[in-house]
Order: structure tokens, then C-alpha cells, then sequence
């Protein structure tokens, strides 16, 4: 089985609707793909539907977004948890209003240098999307102040900005507390990602480990080859799952559908794990 276990549509940062991105993934070949948009869920049911109509395996999931006291930006991947669970529902809410109210500052503060506006960049989000830098990065490119998202993360949109504002996120250890609290399976995404700024060490990583953390994400194209060694060796130690994903975001990054995949065994695991919502 070829299974890619995380993707996003435009409910956050990818560019296709969910039923489009499921029909993408069954034309790339996957046997199962699970749609994991930033601190939403709003998209299950249609790509749930399309998952039907193409004859793929639909494996409901989320990324929550993350931070350590010390400001360290860590993402979890939750699978299969329940979307009405109280207390996980109240800190995703918590985390949108932040990073709406992150995003609009950003704008303010780019206006002074860029013909940037709010009402442009709403025109890059799809109803009910929750918002982040991958729409102001859109409406860069709308501008013309920038070609890529890429370049407008390297350029602009970095930490290292005059532009950049931090936000409110639950630490890693409370995402994972609340994700098996809804029956969830909650797995570290990229953990080894370097490229994206400063990722966190062995404690955080134990404290996740002992909140319940059931998985590392470790064949991922933004893990470097050597730290994959090390993941490997803390999931073999701790009798985490490992996962592997292609981080999809349709036209949005160059990442391709299945170009790094989950076995069979894990995905069943997973599965035998959760107690929130079925697999479809």
C-alpha cells in the first residue's frame, strides 16, 4: 500500500479543495491519504465523500500548531481523534484567534513598506480557512513584491523580520495530552526541521513522549538525512510509530503526493490506537 499521512487543502495553507485533493491523491497512486489541515477539520466531510467516489482509503486527521516556553514553533499531526472533544476544540479556537489576529498585525506592519492590505489578503482565503503567512505570502505574489511563497517566507515572512509577530500556541506536551484525551493518535511532525528554524531538543521531546506522543514523523523532506538516524533510534527506544509523508500543499510547496510514504502495519496501527473518529 502507498499511504501519505499528511496533506493540507485550502481549509489552511494548500491551494485545493479538499474532494480536489483527494481525486490528486488517488491519481498519484496512493491507496490512502489523510488530510491533516492547521488546526481545522472543517474539510473531513468532503474529502471524506471524495475519498468514496475514488476508492481510497480517507484517514481523518489535523496538524495542531505548537510552541515552547522558549518560543520553538512545533507542529503535531492528530489522527482519527473526535472533532467535538471539548477541550481540544477550545485550544484549536484558542490558536485561530491568535493567528488571525498575528496575521492582521503582520499586514499592518508590512503596509508601511508594501501596497498591502487586509481586504487582499481575505481574498486568498477560502470561507472558513483558518489564516496564516501562506495568504500573506499570496498576496505578495498578487503584488508582484515577491514570485513564490518561498520566496516570500525567505524574504519577508521570516522570524527574522521587522514584520514578524509572535502568537498565542499550546505547548507541544498539552497539544498531545488533549489529542489522546479525544482518542486521537498523536504523532511529532517533522520534528528534525532544521531548514524551518530552530527545532527543539531531547526534553520537550520527552515530555511529549510522556504526555503520550504514539509517533515521529521521520521520512519527511525537511528531516536532513543524518538526524533521521537519531529519530529512529528515540523511536525504537520509546516503541514510537514511524511514520513518512509528503507535507502536500497542491501548488503551494514543491512537495509531490507520495513521495515519502507510511506502511501498511503503521497506518493499522493507527487505526487500532484511535478512539475518536473511524477510518473510512
Amino acid at each position: 500500500m502507498r499511504i501519505d499521512l499528511h496533506t493540507h487543502s485550502n481549509v489552511s495553507d494548500g491551494t485545493e479543495d479538499p474532494d480536489v485533493l483527494i481525486a490528486s491523491a488517488a491519481a498519484a497512486g496512493l491507496d490512502a491519504v489523510a488530510l491533516t489541515d492547521h488546526d481545522s477539520t472543517a474539510g473531513w466531510e468532503r474529502a471524506a465523500a471524495a475519498a468514496t467516489a475514488h476508492s481510497i482509503t480517507f484517514v481523518p486527521g489535523m496538524e495542531v500548531s505548537c510552541r515552547t516556553d522558549t518560543g520553538i514553533s512545533v507542529h503535531v499531526l492528530s489522527y482519527l481523534h473526535d472533532p467535538e472533544h471539548a477541550g481540544l476544540r477550545e485550544e484549536i479556537g484558542k490558536s485561530r484567534t491568535a493567528r488571525l489576529t498575528r496575521a492582521r498585525r503582520m499586514v499592518e506592519l508590512m503596509s508601511e513598506d508594501f501596497p498591502i492590505t487586509w481586504d487582499l489578503v481575505e481574498e486568498h482565503v477560502t470561507e472558513g480557512a483558518t489564516v496564516g503567512r501562506p495568504h500573506i505570502a499570496d498576496a505578495l505574489i498578487a503584488l508582484g513584491v515577491v514570485a513564490t511563497r518561498s520566496e516570500a517566507f525567505e524574504r519577508v515572512l521570516t522570524a527574522r523580520s521587522p514584520y514578524w509577530v509572535s502568537h498565542y500556541a499550546p505547548h507541544p506536551a498539552e497539544a498531545v495530552a488533549l489529542i489522546r484525551d479525544a482518542g486521537g493518535v498523536p504523532v511529532f511532525a517533522h520534528p528534525s526541521a532544521f531548514n524551518r528554524g530552530a527545532v527543539v531538543g531531547g526534553a520537550v521531546i520527552d515530555e511529549m513522549i510522556d504526555a503520550g506522543l504514539l509517533g515521529l514523523e521521520i521520512d519527511h523532506r525537511d528531516n536532513p538525512e543524518d538526524a533521521r538516524v537519531e529519530l529512529r533510534r528515540i523511536a525504537r527506544d520509546n516503541g514510537l510509530l514511524v511514520t513518512g509523508s509528503s507535507d502536500y500543499h497542491g501548488s503551494g510547496k514543491p512537495n509531490l503526493l507520495g513521495e515519502n510514504v507510511t506502511s501498511g502495519q503503521v497506518l493499522e496501527a493507527i487505526v487500532s490506537l484511535a478512539t475518536g473518529t473511524p477510518i473510512s
